[in-house]
């Protein structure tokens, strides 16, 4: 989009938004400047990649107000512009005195608690954080309008809710450059601030929140090795002369980026291997190479044999049973990236740069794509836990009976119940999960608290182990319980990939139907909604007891008269 004319983005985002059927995903832009140019680039950009955008631009310094105004949107996006709280605040304030200074830190303070509060149910908001560097970055001393800046932010930070996101303006005009940022002639004509270069940036900036929070972030990275992971052909140059050493000019390079590589991990991205190589030269690298800093435990998949990358990119996909577009891919070979972007388009495929200084500007310009916006217990042992799965299909294999096999694995349930403190857990699991996911409905950590703190909801997780050990939350059930009526519908019914084929499903199940049971609920309603990656429980709730009331090529709708659920009773299943 970076090299695209304003006009073109026009005409590509009308021809784009003509063919998405997906429901929209409603975002409303609050600001107190001008900057109805935001709608179209944003949407854009959002549309490019299957998110169907309707942007909607509020009034025009009406933030408080226009906040109760479109508190139901998906997404708000609030510019409020630090020079504009007061007409002309940007050289007025050097005249004020301390009483006055104080009296517009009162107010504004008082205007954030109010537009917060109203957006309290709000799924997500992103808050521009308050800034001064349009106007006094070339001031040697802090003044008075640095100093309302970082009051201001130091308050919003103390406030915010669960729901709300700051975004660091201040690091996207540096990016874009000030003199390219900001357009004064219209500012002082009418009020637009912000060129279409920085609105470009903008959007590009705040497009990970907007990513995750439909589902789309990267779950895996796969990298080749040679001149990839380090400097040179392990077969040719040998064990000894491939660098990856931070004493050497190249060498610092691939240290670099090993130590991304290694903070991506520790934030749950898989990491792998996809390599030409001779698998025992590589394997040696990993376990001895004094400089090596990935080694065996931050690595969940080694494909590193002779066989062609697309074969190896698609088994990868396989065996961590995600899709291919949950994957980023990184080699130094035009060929192979060539023939990737080609044979599997899905994946995300990066190219080392030809200027190696360049790599690690690169990988961090693409951080982005793996962004989540919850952190969880799970992401940190992420690897572990798949590791323990492999582990789980090589035991497999020596079972003829699959009920024998998963007696054996001595599982275990925990049910919770309306739980506050896994709450950023159950949000990413709606984010993240796809393939056994009933209606794929993306929920943030705000609407998940909303739902817990409803009256008619509940909401349901479960956490499995086994003898190989704990797999962490991995399973979601949200229901909106009529209790005048004795009925209830079931919003979401999730469970993680990783735990497919245990028949834990159908155990959570039988206590969720229990429990409605015992609250004295009568009926029960429920639907699949098709997607890509769903095929797989189409039949679920025919499976558990339900009757089938509506069928389309999209939509399922179930209901099930409670006295006539058939419970699964699997004993090999403990639930806690």
């Amino acid at each position: 989009m970076k090299n695209l004319k304003y006009s073109e983005i026009l005409r590509l985002n009308k021809e784009l938004g003509a063919n998405l059927k997906s429901s929209p995903y409603k975002i409303t832009v609050l600001s107190n400047i001008i900057v109805h140019q935001l709608k179209e680039i944003l949407e854009y950009l959002l549309r490019s990649e299957g998110i169907n955008a309707d942007v909607m631009i509020g009034d025009y310094d009406n933030v408080v107000q226009d906040s109760f105004k479109y508190k139901d949107s998906d997404l708000i996006i609030i510019f409020w512009e630090l020079s504009d709280i007061i007409d002309g605040l940007q050289y007025k304030i050097e005249l004020f005195d301390d009483n006055q200074l104080n009296a517009i830190l009162k107010e504004k303070k008082s205007e954030i608690d109010l537009v917060l509060n109203n957006f309290k149910n709000t799924s997500l908001v992103l808050f521009n954080k308050f800034t001064s560097v349009q106007f006094s970055n070339l001031s040697i001393r802090k003044n008075n309008l640095d100093k309302l800046s970082d009051k201001l932010n130091k308050y919003l930070e103390e406030q915010l809710p669960v729901n709300v996101n700051l975004i660091d303006i201040q690091k996207v005009i540096v990016n874009v450059g000030i003199s390219s940022s900001l357009d004064l002639r219209y500012y002082y004509s009418s009020k637009a601030l912000y060129t279409i270069e920085f609105f470009k940036a903008y959007a590009e900036y705040i497009k990970p929140f907007i990513m995750s929070a439909n589902g789309k972030a990267k779950k895996a990275l796969m990298l080749d090795c040679d001149n990839t992971i380090w400097k040179g052909i392990l077969g040719e140059d040998g064990f000894d002369n491939i660098e990856m050493s931070p004493k050497t000019k190249d060498g610092a390079i691939f240290s670099e980026i090993q130590s991304i590589v290694l903070s991506l991990n520790k934030q749950g991205i898989l990491i792998g291997l996809c390599s030409k190589n001779n698998p025992g030269d590589v394997n040696q690298v990993i376990k001895s190479h004094p400089d090596m800093k990935l080694r065996e435990e931050h690595i969940t998949i080694n494909k590193s044999n002779w066989s062609d990358k697309v074969t190896n990119l698609r088994q990868i996909a396989k065996e961590l049973n995600i899709g291919l577009d949950s994957i980023v891919f990184i080699d130094d070979s035009s060929f192979e990236v060539n023939l990737i972007r080609e044979k599997l388009p899905e994946i995300t495929v990066l190219q080392v740069p030809e200027r190696l200084y360049y790599y690690p500007k690169m990988l961090r310009e693409n951080i982005g794509l793996f962004y989540n916006l919850s952190f969880t217990a799970e992401d940190k042992n992420k690897t572990q836990i798949y590791r323990q799965q492999v582990k789980r299909e090589s035991v497999k294999n020596e079972f003829s009976n699959i009920e024998d096999y998963l007696a054996s694995l001595e599982l275990e349930m925990t049910i919770y119940e309306d739980d506050n403190s896994i709450i950023p857990r159950m949000s990413q699991m709606t984010q993240k999960t796809n393939q056994f996911n009933l209606t794929t409905k993306r929920y943030t950590e705000g609407d998940i608290r909303n739902f817990i703190m409803a009256d008619d909801s509940k909401v349901f997780a479960f956490a499995a182990s086994d003898k190989f050990g704990n797999s962490g939350i991995t399973g979601l059930c949200i229901a909106n319980v009529d209790w005048r009526h004795k009925a209830a519908e079931i919003d979401t019914f999730l469970m993680s990939c990783r735990i497919i084929g245990r028949n834990i499903e159908y155990s959570f199940m039988d206590y969720l139907m229990n429990f409605l049971n015992n609250d004295k609920i009568e009926s029960v309603t429920s639907s699949y909604i098709k997607t890509n990656k769903n095929e797989q429980v189409k039949r679920f709730y025919d499976k558990c007891s339900f009757s089938l009331t509506k069928c389309t090529d999209i939509i399922r709708n179930y209901k099930l008269s409670l006295n006539r659920y058939k419970p699964k009773n699997y004993k090999y299943i403990k639930v806690k």
